[in-house]
């Protein structure tokens, strides 16, 4: 056990120019803060087995589930089920923040939507 941090935790670039950080990994439980500059965005995809929850921390968070686009600002969240499509972008000029926790882990349990 310890305390978790951005500057302690393993980090990644994922889609060119966002950011992850791999705050919690267990078997049971994901926790990852993210970063994502304006204009980005992952690709719509779904997890058959993991459900996800998404908490802005900074910035604004356009978060499409399901054909449903949400608008999400800091300290509002959203739980995406397992088997639903979804995406998340920052199409605003801030620099997003957010934390996706996901259980369980869904490296490897991903296919594009």
């Amino acid at each position: 056990m310890s305390v978790a941090s951005i500057e302690a935790s393993e980090h990644y670039v994922w889609g060119g120019n966002c950011d992850g950080w791999h705050l919690v990994m267990s078997e049971n439980l994901s926790v990852i803060q993210e970063r994502v500059p304006s204009g980005s965005s992952e690709v719509r995809h779904l997890h058959n087995t993991t459900e996800q929850f998404f908490f802005v921390l900074v910035g604004t968070a356009s978060l499409e589930v399901a054909g449903i686009t949400y608008v999400l600002r800091a300290s509002e969240g959203f739980h995406v089920p397992a088997g639903v499509p979804h995406t998340l972008s920052n199409q605003h000029e801030q620099a997003l923040d957010f934390l996706v926790v996901s259980t369980p882990p869904s490296h490897g349990d991903r296919e594009n939507a």
